[in-house]
């Protein structure tokens, strides 16, 4: 067991410097950040010394080979435009877009996980039609769709909620609905079919033929087995509690991480970028170890596996 985490593990920083690697080198080719930044009408001299001061004329080779430097000695740079740094921005951003993830995350868990159990358990049903439908629409439908839709019933319309921003509470409402509704349409679905295959199992109608009552059937047999496919779903989905915001928060004009991403990509502050990069590779890789992790409390024939694989070498 502790070799396949240690496996994980160099898979996981391997994966993470893969990610920075293509990172640094497209926003590399991408686009000049002198010539964005300064403007078109910039002299050559003022974008020659602009380039110098940031190490943008060395060769690629040499900035990257500099930047894994820096990162070693935990500095992730500058920004271009003001000069602060980088993970300072970053950070500042960042209980923003938590105070809009995580509690979309629990909305995903406490509608998609119950309504696909649900749905399972009453297979071919008038309700089980009904949530696989409103399931399909809600993963269909783009989150900026989504969340211009919700905008125009409840702020234009209605009047009730306002439309962007964060100034309250109430500007997080619909940015929430709009991240959790389409989550919670994917979660119904996974869960639906991994309950569907369990109760399939010979397991399932051996226990139930020995008169053991079906809701221990369901609590003590189908739901920890159907929770180990879950698990990957929802591991993603925590993995992705920042870089998921992105489109949602430029849509709702929410001054968080993801809407930091789209304007430093807009004006190419590549430490800035390079650092949210690095934050969102570092979050999936860390929520993929703990699925990694929980598969192995959760599903104990891979404990038994690798203690013999252990055994036989």
């Amino acid at each position: 067991m502790a070799r396949f985490l240690l496996l994980r593990i160099v898979r996981a920083l391997v994966t993470i410097v893969l990610v920075v690697t293509f990172a640094f080198v497209v926003l590399r080719l991408s686009g000049d950040p002198a010539q964005i930044i300064l403007g078109p009408e910039a002299p050559p001299e003022a974008i020659a010394a602009f380039r110098k001061a940031w190490g943008l004329d060395d060769p690629i080779w040499l900035q990257y080979l500099n930047y894994f430097g820096a990162i070693a000695q935990g500095e992730l740079g500058r920004s271009m435009r003001d000069g602060r740094s980088a993970i300072v921005l970053v950070t500042e951003r960042i209980p923003l877009t938590l105070a809009l993830t995580v509690p979309a995350l629990i909305l995903k868990l406490g509608i998609g996980i119950p309504a696909g159990i649900y749905a399972a358990l009453h297979r071919g049903s008038l309700a089980d039609r009904i949530v696989m439908a409103l399931a399909v629409a809600g993963f269909t439908v783009p989150s900026f769709v989504l969340g211009l839709t919700l905008v125009l019933v409840f702020a234009v319309q209605l009047g009730w909620l306002p439309s962007g921003g964060q100034d309250s509470w109430r500007h997080a409402i619909l940015p929430i609905l709009t991240l959790g509704i389409g989550g919670a349409a994917v979660l119904a679905r996974f869960t639906r079919s991994a309950m569907l295959e369990v109760l399939g199992q010979p397991y399932i109608r051996a226990a139930s033929a020995k008169g053991v009552p079906w809701h221990q059937v369901i609590w003590k047999h189908a739901l920890p087995n159907a929770a180990i496919p879950t698990v990957t779903i929802v591991g993603f989905m925590v993995g992705t509690l920042i870089a998921g915001a992105v489109v949602v928060e430029s849509v709702f004009s929410w001054p968080g991480v993801g809407r930091l991403l789209v304007v430093a990509v807009a004006n190419r502050d590549l430490a800035v970028v390079q650092c949210i990069l690095l934050l969102v590779a570092a979050t999936m890789v860390v929520s993929n170890l703990i699925v990694d992790f929980l598969y192995g409390f959760l599903d104990p024939r891979l404990r038994s596996g690798a203690e013999t694989a252990k055994a036989e070498t």
